[in-house]
């Protein structure tokens, strides 16, 4: 079994995660219209996969980068993939989607208008709304909370992907592939939202109870603020797609054959033969925290990070080489972990709030109260969204740029030693002492 079967299998999970996560993007309309919530609900929704990334993330990066690595990786993919299949459950408990037939509402602010019928029956008016809403209580009031539930599920899974697999790779590969290995997979995770946004673009063009209703009777068109597509169906097909991933990772050997230029010593599989015990790993952990946190240079990256990521820029995710490599696997744990507290979980839900501010129609519950916006002011909308990921930007781009003039600073300074080092010993560099056979 060679290191390129692992790297394959990384590859399209990294593919289905990152299709999964555009294309919950894509659909968070279609989801506020169905279950009546404001954007600064949905923004819960979105960040569930940060809230169950943050709950493993560190104690996943750390433990599981002692035992076999790939046979947790197939169990964070397997439950991935489940919980992938449950953010479209509501979809088959719940009833058919039922859209005000009172009200055509357009979601162009200037054309705006509202047609009402006045119905002269008042007893059956009130009885039928006495019944609606009830049985809009007893159906779709808790339905939400499965799909937050579902994605939290799917966090708890991607924790073990990105730590693990990266610290495979680099232990496995051999080190002049090592980095295009690891290009690959993010090449394949940036194709992923392409197709995610296509698929929700896709399933926002079907109506939410296709297959159940006869398509002829539905008199309102995607263009309709009253409109809810099939918000379900990607989740069905990114989950079966991302199922069958997690079956072949649980027959990878526990230690790959080794690169030729890896050495007896510092084999993986030596490294922590005598170290499995869970006692000696946890009282190592303290002491490997406190030096990765020590690290100015690994301070920087991260804060840099966090605040690009609110900008929702593309988050590098290939293991930082500023850190000791013996804390690769906590390196990126710690990254990813900084990246879901600061940036992943409260963006999608401040962001949702300042959304909701900018609302000028709110739609009506049958019950009374506000249901999922449909009018925004596009003017006020406009500033306050592209402002505040400027001001984002702006600020991660001067850490970044401190970032790279430490590094630049610090790499003239080994240059310096090394030219030291070779003139008080010349020996050291000698090309028929680096060509004898060890």
């Amino acid at each position: 079994m060679s290191a390129k079967t692992f790297i394959s299998l990384l590859a399209f999970c990294y593919f289905t995660k990152s299709l999964t996560g555009a294309y919950t993007k894509s659909t968070i309309t279609q989801i506020e219209r169905r279950f009546e919530i404001p954007s600064s609900t949905a923004g819960i929704i979105n960040s569930g996969f940060e809230m169950g990334n943050l709950l493993v993330i560190t104690v996943v990066s750390y433990f599981g980068a002692k035992f076999h690595r790939a046979k947790i990786i197939g169990a964070g993919v397997l439950l991935m993939g489940t919980g992938t299949l449950i953010m479209a459950l509501p979809h088959f408990i719940m009833g058919r989607y039922k859209y005000n037939t009172d009200a055509a509402l357009t979601n162009d602010a200037d054309n705006f208008t509202v047609s009402s019928t006045c119905s002269f029956d008042t007893k059956n008016t009130v009885q039928q709304l006495v019944s609606g809403c009830l049985k809009e209580q007893a159906e779709s009031s808790p339905m939400w909370v499965i799909v937050p539930f579902g994605n939290i599920l799917r966090g708890i899974g991607e924790a073990s992907i990105g730590p693990l697999g990266m610290s495979f790779i680099d232990d496995y590969a051999h080190p002049e592939n090592s980095a295009f290995y690891i290009g690959c997979l993010n090449t394949l995770g940036v194709t992923g939202p392409f197709f995610g946004y296509l698929l929700g673009s896709l399933c926002a063009n079907l109506y939410v109870d296709i297959g159940l209703v006869n398509q002829e009777s539905v008199t309102i068109t995607p263009q309709d603020s009253r409109w809810v597509g099939a918000w379900w169906l990607g989740y069905v097909v990114s989950g079966l797609l991302t199922l069958p991933a997690a079956l072949p990772l649980w027959f990878l050997p526990r230690a790959l054959p080794e690169s030729p230029q890896t050495s007896t010593l510092d084999h993986p599989s030596n490294q922590h033969k005598d170290t499995l015990s869970i006692t000696e790993i946890a009282k190592d952990f303290g002491p490997s925290l406190k030096r990765l946190l020590t690290s100015v240079d690994y301070l920087l990256y991260l804060a840099y990070s966090v605040l690009a990521f609110n900008a929702f820029a593309i988050v590098v995710t290939y293991t930082p080489k500023i850190v000791d490599p013996a804390l690769k696997s906590l390196s990126v744990g710690i990254f990813m972990l900084a990246l879901r507290v600061f940036g992943g979980i409260p963006a999608p839900i401040f962001f949702g709030a300042l959304i909701d501010s900018t609302c000028l129609k709110w739609g009506q519950k049958k019950c009374g109260g506000s249901g999922a916006c449909r009018i925004y002011d596009i003017e006020t909308f406009r500033y306050l969204f592209l402002g505040l990921i400027c001001s984002f930007k702006a600020f991660s781009n001067i850490l970044l740029w401190i970032l790279v003039t430490k590094i630049k600073r610090n790499v003239h300074s080994d240059k310096e030693m090394s030219k030291d080092t070779e003139l008080q010993h010349p020996g050291i560099c000698d090309p028929k002492q680096e060509n004898t056979p060890m």
